[in-house]
């Protein structure tokens, strides 16, 4: 869309972007895709091309014809020591704790407060040139956060922060002194006495918000998905499909935290051994990076001829994947993260077997007829579970998907949304 003489301009504070690949950069992405179409001229300030664990220039290439600008920033931080390596292969679960407490100790809030520095002085610059209405940061990282409230106190512009991660209650932060805590926790409240409007995924976010700060209240929280993107599935064909019409099972994402597929092994590993046949009529794909202790469960659950794992695949490759699968499977290990494969998932309008504990994705999940939801460790019923869907795929059953539901993830609405929060702070 090009812009009018009533477009309005918002600085984009995101550390992660593309040609960063993985599901953190997404929402962004998609965000500052759509936003021109409701009077937005995004400005991205985002990281020098550096290393890290995927790279998606798909990405990059849907933002070709956007009316948006780009502006990338060095950084001190730990990821320049891998620059010349480009993708960075998936640490162990032992190192990946390791390498987090160690940083964690010397760093607050995060390794990338190193960033901070330049941006606040590159975008000095730029408002010499440009008027901008309104901010927005997105954290993790939450140095993305402090730069936007610099921002804010410095310019007297309205700040928007957007949650894709709780912050002080994050599931795989462990701090290493009850200080760092503390000074988490201090520089959290500063952030939110400056924001002008906190945007979070999920509901469990805005309840832990409410209740540890008492001086938010209930309107100063607003809810904005997670979601697909509808062109994705428009412009993109179906992945092939095995000549024997096996029913292909996916899943798309990284493993780490508590986050395994071991118990999913497991119970594929009793369907099997009650039902010998199914082995030749299932396969299972893994779309994305693997840890090799992950990989190992594969021959020890003797499930070589039925998984196979993908790797990394760009996203357009990755919707193409989901498209031609009859069945998603998902496991989650907390009810604070809202993963966006849930919400593309829920755009391909395929049946979803969802591991995951009580909490609002399992109730998400459950709106739409058809879905399954277990507890992330049982096997026995994850085994019945896969062999009934099996029954259905056999013989043509497809469920019909209530596309009101599906609509709410649309990432045209949710940014239709987010355009209206920012006309709100700038017309006040």
């Amino acid at each position: 869309m090009l812009e009018t003489k009533n477009t309005r301009n918002v600085l984009i504070i995101a550390y992660y972007f593309p040609p960063m690949g993985l599901s953190g950069v997404q929402r962004t992405q998609k965000f500052v895709k759509y936003l021109p179409q409701f009077g937005w001229k995004p400005t991205v300030i985002t990281v020098t091309p550096t290393g890290y664990l995927a790279e998606d220039y798909t990405l990059l290439d849907e933002l070709k014809n956007v009316e948006a600008e780009i502006i990338r920033v060095g950084s001190l931080d730990l990821n320049r020591f891998f620059k010349k390596k480009g993708v960075v292969r998936m640490p162990s679960e032992r190192v990946r704790k390791t390498l987090s407490f160690v940083s964690d100790i010397f760093f607050v809030p995060d390794n990338k407060i190193g960033w901070k520095g330049k941006v606040l002085k590159k975008v000095s610059e730029l408002f010499e040139s440009k008027k901008i209405d309104i901010i927005f940061a997105t954290s993790p990282p939450y140095t993305d956060f402090l730069i936007g409230m610099e921002l804010h106190k410095k310019y007297k512009i309205p700040l928007v922060i957007d949650y894709r991660d709780v912050w002080h209650e994050y599931p795989f932060k462990v701090y290493p002194t009850p200080l760092h805590k503390y000074f988490n926790y201090k520089l959290e409240k500063q952030v939110l006495h400056n924001a002008g409007k906190i945007i979070t995924t999920n509901r469990k976010v805005k309840e832990l918000l409410l209740s540890r700060y008492k001086f938010l209240n209930y309107n100063d929280v607003h809810i904005i998905h997670q979601g697909f993107d509808p062109a994705d599935f428009e412009e993109n064909i179906p992945a092939p499909r095995s000549p024997l019409n096996k029913m292909r099972i996916t899943h798309a994402g990284v493993f780490y935290g508590e986050r395994t597929p071991k118990y999913f092994f497991q119970a594929l590993n009793k369907l099997f051994k009650q039902n010998p046949s199914l082995q030749n009529k299932i396969e299972v794909l893994f779309i994305g990076n693997f840890r090799k202790e992950d990989k190992k469960l594969i021959d020890q659950y003797n499930l070589g001829g039925v998984v196979s794992v993908l790797g990394y695949l760009d996203h357009q490759k990755t919707i193409q994947y989901l498209m031609s699968s009859d069945l998603f499977w998902l496991m989650i290990e907390n009810d604070v993260q809202s993963p966006g494969k849930v919400y593309e998932y829920i755009g391909a309008r395929k049946p979803i077997l969802a591991n995951i504990p009580e909490g609002f994705v399992k109730q998400t999940i459950l709106e739409i007829d058809g879905n399954v939801a277990l507890p992330p460790q049982d096997v026995d019923e994850t085994a019945i579970a896969i062999k009934r869907f099996y029954e259905k795929f056999e013989k043509g059953e497809k469920p019909l998907v209530n596309s009101e539901i599906v609509e709410r993830y649309n990432r045209i609405t949710l940014t239709d949304e987010l355009s209206n929060i920012f006309g709100f702070l700038t017309e006040r």
